[in-house]
């Protein structure tokens, strides 16, 4: 009888189990486990997103696994979990901070679009007949002048963070980030910290071809994305560039 029970409530989205459990929530945050990590990091210059981009077969082009995404010149999202459910959320942030522009003609602020994203999250925890997303995004950006970052959980819940990862490996990730983040960073030692972190689940190494790297600068304001060359430069200048990747 109890696992019946158990099993209605796995099924029914919009309906608290006896001990006030969301199972449906807690699965979509299962799924962004599954996915491959990205690390945010606030500097005082600015933010750092760090993705990994593995892709499933060698064969599969690189350039088409996207991570980071820019949604306004001064905002960018990294993603961890399913690619499709954080498509849909991207287009909506886009639409959101294009539509700032064209009514107040100014910029969208970071929090404020944190929020209109983790409400349309929200959402779907309680409607029926929808499922919750099975993703986690890392919302950076500058606002008034000062860097921002910001988690969004699956439950619809937004946290702003000085560093913080999701995705696979993020308790690992978390601890080194916790044990080496200093407030004192610039956007270079930023770079690096996020590097070192992403590449402590895989025992200190990452694929030069399979990381991606996006800053959002204080000084310019502007979210921008490091080519594939200059980010194997910095993995391999950190010394965390896998053996034999030239063979």
């Amino acid at each position: 009888m109890q696992g019946s029970q158990q099993q209605a409530y796995d099924r029914g989205i919009t309906i608290f189990s006896p001990d006030g459990r969301l199972y449906q929530v807690e699965y979509a945050r299962e799924a962004v486990k599954r996915g491959t990590a990205s690390v945010g990091v606030r500097t005082e210059d600015g933010v750092v997103l760090v993705a990994d981009r593995q892709t499933r077969s060698p064969l599969v082009e690189a350039s088409s696994v996207e991570k980071l995404h820019s949604v306004d010149e001064h905002l960018g999202i990294a993603s961890a979990g399913h690619v499709a459910d954080a498509r849909q959320l991207v287009d909506l942030a886009r639409r959101r901070a294009q539509m700032e522009w064209l009514r107040y003609d100014q910029p969208l602020g970071v929090e404020a679009l944190t929020k209109e994203i983790t409400d349309h999250i929200q959402q779907y925890t309680q409607t029926g007949g929808a499922r919750p997303f099975g993703v986690a995004l890392l919302v950076a950006g500058v606002e008034n002048g000062e860097p921002r970052l910001f988690e969004t959980d699956p439950s619809g819940t937004p946290y702003e963070w000085s560093a913080v990862a999701v995705g696979g490996g993020r308790d690992e990730i978390q601890e080194y980030l916790e044990d080496n983040y200093d407030d004192s960073l610039s956007l270079g030692d930023g770079i690096g910290l996020a590097l070192e972190a992403l590449a402590v689940p895989n025992d200190g190494e990452l694929d030069t071809g399979g990381v991606e790297i996006s800053t959002v600068d204080v000084e310019s304001e502007t979210f921008s994305t490091k080519p594939p060359e200059e980010v194997a430069e910095l993995v391999t200048e950190h010394g965390l560039a896998e053996g034999g990747e030239d063979e």
